[in-house]
């Protein structure tokens, strides 16, 4: 009897929940001539220039840089963001 598994079929060498869902991923950026360009799997999802570029470029530093691109492309929030809200450690935010 062949049994079906419920999670889909992971690529070779991938463990079973290695990336965290809601996890940022499949973003890149270059810097060409003061312009950062963001792309999402292979395609232009941001151009950044002067000081949102160099705000970008501070932040990637500083933070998760996947987390950072999806920020500025605006590919974040995806409906848990009132529970969190009301979530006590942001009642300050």
């Amino acid at each position: 009897m062949a049994t079906a598994s419920f999670y889909p079929r992971q690529p070779e060498g991938t463990a079973l929940g290695s990336v965290a869902m809601g996890e940022a991923q499949g973003f890149e950026f270059r810097e060409s001539d003061g312009v950062v360009v963001v792309t999402h799997h292979g395609k232009v999802a941001a151009k950044l220039r002067a000081d949102a570029a160099a705000q970008f470029l501070s932040d990637i530093e500083r933070d998760d840089p996947q987390l950072v691109m999806a920020r500025v492309t605006g590919n974040y929030k995806h409906g848990n963001e009132r529970v969190a809200r009301q979530h006590p450690r942001n009642a300050d935010r």
